[in-house]
């Protein structure tokens, strides 16, 4: 019986431990989220954020030259198409579009999207802004120029016909959309409601002062929920100012290909973010000419340039390697192919092709006659800037074997050799454009004289496909043959920094085409 007791008292004790440890344990949880609590109420988010802009014309986007409004309109004005993170088209301002022959579109609104003022977007709308860009001299000019007529088929949908055949046409479709019932009835270059336009946007302007404008959320934009309450874009006289103002933490967030911008704010106090650019160079090589004919020549070429030295003396690391039209993060860039500077490699593939070095030059007899790898090389004479790396490049070339001479031509001359293509290698570069489109490159008339029956089809199907894994498929061919054939060989593009204050949170952009796609994210704290 005692020992019964005892063993009653001993499970009785260890009980009430247990208990104990339990009670403490949920008095120390009870206590966590008043914790918790006080934390976050000491990290409070704030929803305000500060812009800048330098050299302001005009916050109406068809009106505004100014590429920081360009960018900044893209969050107050919709565009019926817009373009993703990875240069990708999407539906914006359209329900569905559709390619019906090879010179109309037809496009369908969304009829749930209103303007910041609570009237409905409609048809009217999207035909007003075409009609009114055709007789601007509008950076969205070109975008338009090859449509001869818009045709309302009902309140929600239009009826586009071109000129002629566009690949790609929809990628035109990017402008912003105004409202006809806000300008109608005014001088749409002079009227003082250019100081407010209405947009479809995330923000709408509340105030436009000579100081600043003021941005409020558009209580009709349903998209998507917005953090940022308030932006304010402040105004200055200039880049200095601009960049000054970010240095002293009044501008959250500031976008530039200045080679140089660290001399203005520094290197320490802030985050950053490289965004590839749009400046692309490159050598066009003559593939129709008796030495380039040969696709090794060309890949060896490519492996002598050292293409980071370039970058590091000329552009101070400003700028990055690129191979090829789509590398600027594309999603239809296809896979890259070793192209790195490797001198070994290059004569490897011209020894392994069976040519020799004799006498001083690389040489082969080809269809019982010598021939001598020896290669002009243009550049416009103008364009100090590529005159010295075109030297370069000669350097690199001679340093393997090859005979190389630099033409630097007049304007008049540079103009020649690009019309008539007589050349065996050109440096010259291009501002790259949003569409995938590649006949610039591959087609009738290309810089490099190329003609590849396989890349032809490819690029008159690809026009008409929808489908994105076909197109992807087709353009991953394009690439393969490509790397393979190298009839240009790229250099090197410019990049963007996208420089901002540290209690700048969210997910900061990823491309060039509109660096405030994620701003629904941002706070500070």
């Amino acid at each position: 019986m005692k020992i019964n007791i005892v063993k009653y008292i001993f499970i009785l004790f260890v009980i009430g431990i247990i208990g104990f440890v339990i009670f403490k344990l949920n008095e120390e949880k009870n206590n966590q989220p008043e914790e918790v609590t006080q934390n976050v109420q000491e990290e409070e988010i704030i929803k305000e954020i500060n812009l800048g802009v330098a050299e302001f014309d005009s916050i109406n986007p068809l009106l505004s030259s100014n590429k920081q409004i360009q960018e900044l309109s893209k969050i107050i004005f919709e565009p019926m198409l817009q373009i993703n993170n990875e240069y990708k088209i999407e539906k914006c301002l359209v329900k569905d579009w559709a390619k019906t022959s090879e010179t109309q579109y037809i496009i369908k609104l969304d009829d749930t999207i209103q303007w910041s003022d609570g009237n409905k977007l409609t048809a009217d709308d999207v035909i007003f802004t075409i009609q009114t860009i055709k007789n601007l001299n509008s950076i969205y000019s070109d975008n338009v120029k090859n449509i001869v007529d818009v045709i309302k088929v009902d309140e929600n949908t239009i009826r586009i016909y071109l000129d002629q055949e566009i690949p790609f046409f929809e990628y035109n479709l990017i402008f912003p959309i105004l409202s006809l019932k806000y300008f109608e009835g005014q001088d749409f270059v002079n009227t003082e409601k250019n100081n407010m336009p209405i947009g479809t946007g995330k923000y709408k302007i509340i105030e436009n002062s000579a100081e600043k404008i003021v941005l409020e959320k558009n209580p009709n934009y349903k998209k998507e929920e917005l953090i940022p309450e308030k932006i304010t874009i402040n105004k200055y006289a200039n880049l200095g100012e601009l960049y000054n103002a970010f240095k002293l933490g009044k501008v959250d967030l500031i976008s530039t290909n200045n080679i140089g911008i660290e001399n203005y704010i520094g290197t320490i106090g802030y985050n950053k973010t490289e965004i590839n650019g749009r400046e692309f160079d490159f050598l066009a090589i003559n593939t129709q000419s008796d030495v380039l004919s040969n696709k090794e020549v060309r890949q060896a070429i490519a492996r002598a340039i050292n293409r980071d030295n370039i970058i590091s003396q000329i552009y101070n690391n400003k700028y990055k390697v690129q191979d090829y039209f789509l590398d600027y993060g594309n999603w239809l860039q296809g896979e890259k192919a070793d192209l790195s500077y490797s001198p070994d490699t290059a004569i490897s593939i011209l020894q392994n092709n069976g040519w020799e070095y004799k006498y001083n030059r690389w040489q082969k007899v080809i269809n019982y006659r010598t021939k001598r790898i020896k290669l002009n090389l243009v550049v416009q004479a103008t364009n100090q800037t590529r005159v010295t790396i075109a030297e370069m490049i000669k350097t690199n070339l001679e340093e393997i074997g090859m005979d190389v001479n630099v033409i630097k031509a007049n304007d008049k001359q540079y103009e020649s050799y690009l019309t008539r293509k007589n050349y065996d290698m050109l440096l010259t570069g291009v501002t790259l454009s949003l569409s995938p489109n590649l006949q610039t490159f591959f087609g009738t008339g290309n810089l490099a004289n190329y003609n590849n029956e396989e890349i032809n089809s490819i690029l008159n199907e690809v026009k008409n496909i929808t489908k994105e894994d076909l197109l992807k498929e087709k353009y991953n061919r394009i690439r393969q043959i490509y790397n393979d054939e190298l009839p240009y060989i790229g250099l090197y593009s410019n990049f963007y920094e996208v420089a901002y204050n540290w209690t700048l949170k969210g997910s900061i952009p990823v491309n060039w085409y509109n660096i405030y796609s994620t701003i629904e994210s941002w706070y500070k704290n």
